[in-house]
């Protein structure tokens, strides 16, 4: 990669000042002096002392680290670099002028002084577009490059941020669920077998969703059918279930375990507080340009909800990583003694 941007500088080098001599013949042409071999051989020396005295330039350039850093602190010193380089540019000039005799008749009578303002002067034209093309392509370069590794570093963050949540997500729903079933252990070990096998089926399909970000929301709701199914054998009567689901959305990606967990959440904090238990009813619909999912449970909200649970935090945490700001969580309580959780996730 290095050799192949030495290459393009060098070319870029040399058909720069290329066009420098070509312009400089033109506008000799164009005020009637004739173009005679001395003139062609000045402009070949201005072509070589240009190529090397501003290598040396970017040498300093790079070597002092100007390239990283702020234009406004940078721009004193290359400009004070302009005039040195043009300086030097000028007496490599001048020195092979009157070395070979190529110099110009009329302006070999004027004084040393004289001579080296007027080279000075018109390198300086040439050597400060040249040093401006030359920052500001590296400058630009390297905000794109800043530019590119904020993104990566972004992404590394938000793949952090998931693999956390989903750390704490599944050792969460395990340790509740196994508390379900140790209910079940003394009062009714024939349950607790028949508990145990739903488990084992909600953990398979737990484990199966482990690496990905998002799943089908068909997959996720036969893992929630699952965890209900196992609560049902301990609260029975006690717990209802419905369901309102548009087939249409069964294909639509959701975060893994989410609705699960909100699922939970309803258990946990609902129906389980209540002495008559309660219904959870899961809503699955389109509504304006998103996914609307719905979890209602009978039972009210306990607390301020800045001091949501682990699984409500996780929720809003992930709708963020995974769909942006415009994703949103909701939970309020409705009609006295309903909790209602709202998942919108934007449809691509």
């Amino acid at each position: 990669m290095q050799k192949k941007i030495r290459k393009y500088y060098w070319w870029c080098q040399v058909a720069g000042w290329g066009i420098v001599v070509l312009a400089l013949v033109f506008f000799a042409s164009t005020f009637e002096q004739k173009i005679t071999p001395k003139l062609l051989e000045r402009q070949f020396v201005v072509m070589l002392s240009g190529i090397l005295t501003t290598h040396l330039f970017r040498m300093v350039i790079r070597k002092s680290n100007w390239l990283m850093q702020a234009v406004e602190k940078v721009l004193p010193k290359l400009l004070m670099g302009v005039f040195v380089t043009s300086v030097i540019m000028s007496l490599v000039q001048i020195g092979i002028y009157d070395l070979i005799n190529l110099s110009d008749a009329s302006k070999h009578k004027l004084s040393f002084t004289t001579r080296i303002l007027g080279h000075v002067l018109e390198n300086g034209l040439i050597i400060f577009p040249w040093t401006m093309i030359y920052y500001f392509y590296h400058y630009i370069e390297k905000s794109r490059k800043q530019e590119l590794d904020t993104l990566k570093l972004e992404s590394l963050v938000k793949e952090l941020e998931l693999k956390t949540i989903k750390s704490h997500i599944n050792p969460h729903f395990i340790f509740n669920a196994l508390n379900s079933i140790r209910a079940l252990i003394d009062e009714n070990p024939g349950r607790a077998r028949t508990a145990i096998t739903e488990l084992s089926n909600i953990l398979r399909s737990s484990m199966q969703t482990e690496k990905q970000e998002t799943v089908t929301f068909e997959k996720e709701l036969n893992i929630v059918k699952d965890y209900l199914a196992l609560e049902h054998i301990r609260f029975e009567d006690r717990l209802r279930v419905e369901y309102e689901i548009n087939e249409d959305t069964l294909d639509q990606p959701i975060p893994p375990m989410m609705l699960q967990t909100l699922v939970e959440n309803a258990i946990k904090h609902g129906i389980s507080k209540q002495v008559n238990g309660g219904m959870v009813k899961i809503i699955s619909d389109f509504r304006g340009g998103y996914h609307e999912l719905v979890i209602r449970n009978t039972g009210y909200l306990n607390g301020s909800l800045s001091n949501d649970g682990f699984g409500l935090i996780s929720t809003r945490n992930r709708l963020q990583i995974l769909f942006g700001e415009k994703a949103n969580f909701d939970i309020k309580e409705t009609n006295g003694n309903t909790v209602q959780a709202t998942v919108l996730i934007p449809v691509d």
